[in-house]
């Protein structure tokens, strides 16, 4: 997948870790939620007083989860607490290995200590958001954000929140130059909430602005490649597209795709019938540009549905005429080539950061792969020392060509690392 243009505080190199900064991480695996913490708590003993400590759970504890935080707060110590339950949690084990435990039950806790880091916890109720129309400053309300800009935001929404999309875009329009990276929590039965914030259990949304001496810093991978040309969309309806063009040639979507589908191999074809997405361009349109998108600029969406009397397709997303798409095939291979792509120049650009977090959609793991702990393998290949935590979202978010977007089948990843104007 080709770079996209990054964000100009994106693009300097970074200073040196800040003194005295660290991570401790630990991994539990009991079926109950007692016996889970004492696990944890045997883990991080003698650890100091974090800044920030960040715990996913699994859903086999969602009917003890209000217990959770007031139990790791009697025997931890941190400032700030933030947290969610996952259809599956990321943690590091006691000897150092990061795994991916899907429908088990899973604790994971991560303790940081950032010297020079403004951490700024919020607390947003979803219920009533204000106008996206309407001044921006209602939704800085919201998070009760300082004045000086942070360049981070881990964002962590409950399942129940009914406007997530208004959400994102919303502390878009209020914090654009904070990178956003989180995911949807765990569903559940119990009556309550997914979400873990201080010493509660929380609907709406949680999260924390990060700024000063630290910053998160994304890499968001959509496990697809591109195959065939990049059309524009002439003729549209809301999330159905009707005419797509290449050169002076116009055809329906279904018909363009059946020509691609000729020049595919066998094994691509058979992909096709489960795994077939459609890129969306949001960047690049073809009545101010003749260049055509990158395909970093691409957002992946979910083909919902085909119309055989015109050869339509629906699509996962509001589409506009003008637009550029193409269409996407996903499998595990796609997406590890993706992913040691995207690390490699991640790599590259920074040296080991303090601790990574991975936001997974329920549909990667070994559903994807085949095998356990596929992303974190990849990512231990690039950064063989650097601590792992995460949850298994219904529901990733992180950016692509500069704004925010909430995403499926994707890896979101923030690297936390030194800020230079720290």
């Amino acid at each position: 997948m080709a770079a996209f243009p990054l964000p100009s505080w994106l693009s300097r190199p970074f200073s040196s870790r800040p003194d005295q900064a660290w991570c401790r991480t630990a991994l539990a695996t009991e079926t109950s939620l007692q016996a889970a913490v004492e696990s944890i708590a045997r883990q991080l003993r003698g650890a100091g007083p974090a800044d920030l400590a960040l715990v996913f759970a699994a859903a086999s504890y969602a009917s003890d989860l209000p217990r959770l935080l007031p139990l790791l707060r009697e025997k931890l110590q941190a400032q700030h607490w933030l947290g969610c339950l996952g259809g599956g949690v990321v943690g590091t084990d006691g000897a150092g290995v990061p795994h991916e435990l899907e429908n088990k039950p899973a604790l994971s806790v991560t303790l940081l200590h950032l010297p020079g880091a403004e951490l700024h916890p919020f607390a947003i109720d979803t219920g009533t958001l204000p106008d996206l129309d309407g001044p921006a400053d209602p939704w800085r309300a919201l998070l009760g954000a300082p004045e000086a800009p942070s360049p981070s935001m881990l964002l962590l929404v409950d399942p129940s929140c009914p406007r997530i999309n208004d959400l994102i875009s919303g502390l878009d329009y209020a914090c654009p130059e904070a990178v956003k990276l989180g995911g949807i929590a765990g569903q559940h039965s119990a009556p309550h909430g997914s979400l873990l914030f201080g010493d509660q259990v929380m609907r709406g949304a949680v999260g924390c602005l990060i700024g000063g001496a630290w910053q998160l810093d994304p890499l968001v991978a959509q496990g697809c490649r591109p195959i065939g040309p990049v059309f524009d969309v002439e003729q549209v309806q809301r999330n159905v597209v009707l005419e797509v063009s290449q050169g002076q040639a116009r055809r329906s979507p279904v018909a363009a795709l059946q020509a691609i589908l000729s020049e595919l191999s066998p094994e691509e074809r058979e992909l096709v019938k489960h795994s077939l997405f459609l890129g969306v361009g949001r960047s690049n349109f073809s009545l101010a540009s003749v260049e055509p998108a990158e395909p970093g600029a691409f957002l992946v969406r979910n083909l919902i549905g085909v119309d055989p009397r015109n050869g339509a397709v629906a699509v996962a997303e509001r589409m506009r005429v003008g637009q550029q798409i193409q269409f996407q095939l996903r499998d595990g291979t796609t997406s590890r080539q993706e992913l040691r792509q995207l690390l490699g120049r991640q790599r590259a650009r920074t040296a080991e950061p303090l601790a990574t977090l991975l936001f997974a959609c329920l549909g990667r793991g070994e559903g994807l792969y085949g095998e356990a702990d596929g992303d974190v393998t990849l990512c231990r290949e690039a950064f063989p020392e650097v601590p792992i935590a995460g949850v298994f979202c219904n529901g990733e978010i992180g950016p692509v060509a500069g704004s925010t977007h909430l995403h499926g089948y994707t890896a979101s990843l923030a690297f936390l690392v030194p800020s230079e104007d720290g």
